[in-house]
């Protein structure tokens, strides 16, 4: 079992930038990869940006070069930094662990207003 605990949402405005966090606990090493995933209105849930055990990223089209994700291993805490914020981020964004099962936080609102 893993625990995953967002934090960090909230509302900016157009070119501004939020940073999430998602704390992640339980079963750590069964962990192969973690993600953030993004819910609008309406609309379903989509990947935004991935990171695997040996480091790979993976982006979706739509953040590339404004969203960066890492993390630190030390404190089991997985980010997504976002810069250049647009209205169409907004959306409930939900972290994911694969391990191998899947795995979802409660997830955190951000709204981007123009």
């Amino acid at each position: 079992q893993v625990q995953l605990v967002e934090s960090g949402g909230g509302l900016v405005q157009a070119g501004g930038s939020l940073r999430l966090s998602c704390a992640a606990s339980g079963s750590i090493f069964s962990i192969n990869a973690m993600g953030w995933y993004r819910q609008a209105p309406g609309k379903q849930r989509d990947m935004v940006a991935a990171l695997t055990r040996s480091g790979y990223t993976n982006y979706a089209d739509s953040v590339k070069g404004r969203f960066t994700i890492s993390r630190d291993n030390a404190k089991n805490t997985l980010y997504l930094q976002m810069n250049s914020l647009k209205p169409e981020d907004t959306g409930v964004y939900y972290c994911n662990a694969v391990a191998p099962m899947n795995y979802w936080g409660q997830g955190t609102q951000v709204t981007v207003s123009s």
